[in-house]
């Protein structure tokens, strides 16, 4: 197993750093609707958060697209 990010070839860094951002985004995402799920419940205090971060999970949902429709009512 390598050890230093520098010996990897641009292209694999590049697609490993894609991987990374895709599997963060996911995850914040996840996190996000979950939370949003447990102020929907009465779990957490309702302030105007869960469509919030509903539109957080959806945007960070657009990296996974090659062409996001950022910007289009």
């Amino acid at each position: 197993m390598m050890s230093n990010w520098n010996l990897l070839s641009d292209d694999v860094q590049l697609a490993l750093s894609r991987q990374a951002l895709k599997r963060a985004a996911e995850l914040i995402a996840g996190q996000a609707d979950t939370l949003a799920e447990q102020i929907d419940a009465g779990i957490i205090a309702d302030r105007g958060g869960p469509e919030a971060l509903r539109l957080l999970a959806a945007l960070l949902r657009t990296l996974d697209d090659p062409a996001p429709q950022l910007g289009h009512a």
